[in-house]
């Protein structure tokens, strides 16, 4: 008899346990892999200001806009362009004007150094500096961007015949030269480089 009742308690007791288990799983649920991830650290507050943070800094650029430091960036770079696109226009190195002139630029450069040197005149350029540069115009137009500076340079500037005799300009004056140039690049490209495309006056 007293087996019997040992079996009796042992069923009673798993009976009560599955009912334990099975109210608890009613109250609390079951994990199924799929909850939501909760993170203690971060919350919904701090996520939107990240989110916002990252659409901020990934935002596409406007082509038509120049402002702060990449502005700044582009006159310094201008700068050096301008002054070693006249310096070796002076100097006839059609090389290093290459990599800085558009194709057709290039060709009226080439042209206007080879004229020159026909009629065996030789020019002679020293930059002073740039005493004042800005962007006049900042334009997309089709696949290019187009960005027109104002340079307001010191030079002295002289030409001189096969002879050596000055036939133009004058070696001991500083002379101030304004000059509208308008410098190119592809919208789709990557690269920092612009070209001279035009020379406004």
């Amino acid at each position: 008899m007293s087996s019997n009742f040992g079996y009796i308690d042992i069923i009673l007791l798993a009976m009560i346990a599955g009912f334990i288990i099975l109210r608890l799983r009613s109250i609390l649920g079951r994990k199924t892999g799929h909850e939501e991830k909760v993170y203690p650290r971060f919350s919904e507050k701090k996520f939107e200001e990240f989110s916002k943070q990252q659409e901020v800094k990934f935002k596409k650029k406007n082509p038509n806009e120049l402002e702060g430091e990449d502005k700044e960036k582009f006159i310094r770079g201008a700068e050096i362009a301008y002054e070693t696109i006249i310096t070796s226009f002076a100097k006839g190195d059609k090389k290093s004007l290459k990599n800085l002139l558009t194709p057709r630029m290039a060709t009226n450069f080439n042209q206007a150094i080879s004229e020159r040197e026909d009629k065996g005149i030789k020019s002679e350029l020293t930059f002073i500096g740039i005493k004042e540069s800005n962007v006049e115009k900042y334009e997309t137009i089709q696949d290019n961007i187009f960005a027109t500076v104002k340079f307001v340079s010191d030079i002295i500037s002289v030409k001189k015949d096969k002879n050596n005799n000055v036939v133009e300009g004058n070696p001991d004056r500083i002379k101030t030269v304004t000059d509208q140039w308008k410098f190119s690049k592809k919208v789709s490209s990557n690269s920092p480089n612009w070209y001279l495309a035009e020379i406004l006056s």
